[in-house]
C-alpha cells in the first residue's frame, strides 16, 4: 500500500474512535457510489454526517481541512444523495471534517462540524 494512502486509512480509523468517543453513532465507513467515496457516514442526534477525513503528516505545509475543494464538496453532495436515496433517510444532512496530523505514533485531530454547505437534494 502507497504510504500516502496507508497514512490516510490509519487517520480515517483514528477519526472513527474519535467520533465514537464524542457519542457519533458510525454508519459507514468508506462507502462507494460510484465514482464518489464517502470516508464516514455517521448518526449525531438527528444529523446524518457526512464526515471527511484528512491526514497528514508533520512535514507537509498545507493544513488538513484546506485540502477540500469545491469539486470533492461537490462529490461528496452527490454521495450523500444517492446514499438518502438508497436508504430512505430522513435526518438533517451536516457535512464535518476531521483534520488529522500525525506526529510519529501520535496524532493531533480536530472536528470542524458544520465545515461547509452544499445543497442536498432529496
Amino acid at each position: 500500500m502507497a504510504q500516502h494512502n496507508e497514512s490516510g486509512h490509519i487517520g480515517e480509523e483514528e477519526a472513527v474512535r474519535f467520533l465514537e468517543l464524542k457519542g457519533f453513532e458510525i454508519w459507514e465507513t468508506n462507502w462507494r457510489y460510484h465514482p464518489y467515496e464517502i470516508d464516514i457516514l455517521a448518526r449525531d442526534g438527528d444529523y446524518l454526517v457526512v464526515v471527511e477525513v484528512k491526514t497528514r503528516s508533520t512535514q507537509e505545509w498545507e493544513h488538513p481541512k484546506e485540502a477540500i475543494g469545491r469539486s470533492k464538496i461537490s462529490f461528496l453532495s452527490k454521495a450523500v444523495e444517492a446514499y438518502i436515496n438508497l436508504h430512505q433517510i430522513e435526518l438533517e444532512v451536516r457535512f464535518d471534517v476531521v483534520s488529522i496530523i500525525r506526529h510519529g505514533d501520535a496524532f493531533e485531530i480536530e472536528h470542524l462540524q458544520e465545515a461547509f454547505h452544499p445543497e442536498v437534494n432529496r
